[in-house]
């Protein structure tokens, strides 16, 4: 489990390709003293297994799988990382899986004052799930929804980022056309899952 507040980024140094998806080499300056192999670290919101450490780089496979449901991690670029969630530590964020539910396309990033708008097209069937006001991850970074409009190709919703969001993750980087992995809201996805069963439930059984 994370909660999508990024520890630190760091850069996709090196892709190598095996018959299964890739491997990828990743520099960062995010202190690897407490990661062991085996240990999860959410890369650009998709949790990954370090397999192997070394001074200020990890590694990390990628399943062929993986690399046909997220964006991003194909080739060499910078990316967002958060190494998973202790106990003890503060949920300054929302609870986040490192399970991407879809992938998203920016449709446009304003600049509004001293912070930016983020529009993001997300797939159709992530409509229900986006709310105003509601939590989503946008390639593992926790934000909150300020407005939501359902379309026939998707639905859209926007983001305000600010200054500090922008200076500790990759997200200013972003464009329209950009894509994004993107994963709801993890009690949202429960809500959904109740009410579907209670709406078909078979309670013969309590006869």
């Amino acid at each position: 489990m994370f909660t999508g507040i990024v520890a630190a980024t760091g850069h996709i140094s090196h892709v190598h390709a095996n018959p299964d998806g890739l491997r990828l080499t990743i520099t960062t300056p995010m202190d690897l003293g407490d990661v062991q192999p085996g240990d999860s670290i959410a890369v650009n919101g998709v949790c990954l297994t370090a397999v192997e450490l070394s001074g200020d780089r990890f590694v990390v496979d990628v399943s062929r799988e993986t690399l046909n449901c997220t964006a991003g991690l194909d080739g060499t670029r910078d990316v967002n990382l958060e190494k998973a969630l202790r106990l003890a530590d503060r949920l300054g964020g929302h609870l986040v899986s490192g399970h991407v539910d879809g992938v998203g396309t920016v449709r446009s990033m304003t600049q509004r004052g001293e912070s930016w708008e983020l529009v993001i097209r997300a797939p159709r069937d992530l409509a229900g799930y986006l709310a105003r006001k509601g939590s989503v991850t946008v390639n593992g970074v926790s934000l909150t929804v300020n407005r939501v409009e359902d379309r026939a190709e998707g639905c859209d919703f926007s983001i305000n980022l600010i200054p500090h969001t922008l200076e500790m993750t990759t997200l200013g980087q972003l464009a329209a056309g950009s894509r994004v992995n993107l994963e709801i809201d993890l009690i949202a996805r429960y809500v959904e899952r109740m009410l579907s069963v209670t709406a078909g439930q078979d309670t013969s059984w309590a006869a």
